[in-house]
């Protein structure tokens, strides 16, 4: 049975473009996994430790018959892969993939909570996700995004780049 899924993604160090690109390269050579659409790059203020460059962020689509565990385990191993490390909470990073929701799923392991449990708290997830998922309903908020985000007290500044394009050639 295939759902569909959304990815919420982030880089902040060196090539920021870069990393996006090989991560989106990287989730299409996933096993039982479609990438079946994508947002805009935008660029974002850091959440939680100001005190970092600034992001780029984007939220795929994805179509699996995966189970969750199992992406989730293939996107720890992207990031992996790409070089991520794990220094501090909200610091700095490679390459983030963040599992927002497996379609109208919810998991609440130790290692795994779907639908993110911070999803509606961040601008800088909920601007790219509402741009292909607007009408998509939280399973636990019972809202959609376009609601969440009209609701979202994070005044984070998300802003639409001109990255897209150039990501899309890659």
């Amino acid at each position: 049975m295939t759902r569909n899924i959304y990815i919420g993604l982030g880089s902040n160090v060196g090539d920021r473009l870069g990393f996006l690109d090989s991560a989106m390269k990287e989730l299409s050579e996933l096993s039982a996994v479609k990438v079946v659409g994508m947002s805009s790059v935008y660029e974002t203020e850091p959440y939680g430790n100001k005190d970092q460059p600034e992001f780029l962020n984007m939220a795929v689509e994805l179509e699996s018959s995966l189970e969750p565990d199992e992406l989730f385990s293939g996107l720890e191993s992207i990031e992996a892969k790409l070089g991520r490390h794990r220094t501090e909470l909200w610091g700095p990073r490679e390459i983030d993939l963040d599992l927002l929701y497996f379609g109208k799923e919810v998991v609440n392991q130790k290692k795994l909570q779907v639908p993110h449990p911070e999803v509606g708290l961040r601008r800088f997830v909920l601007v790219p996700l509402n741009e292909i998922a607007h009408f998509f309903i939280d399973p636990v908020r019972r809202k959609n995004i376009s609601e969440l985000l009209a609701e979202c007290s994070d005044s984070g500044v998300v802003r639409k780049t001109e990255l897209t394009t150039r990501l899309q050639e890659h």
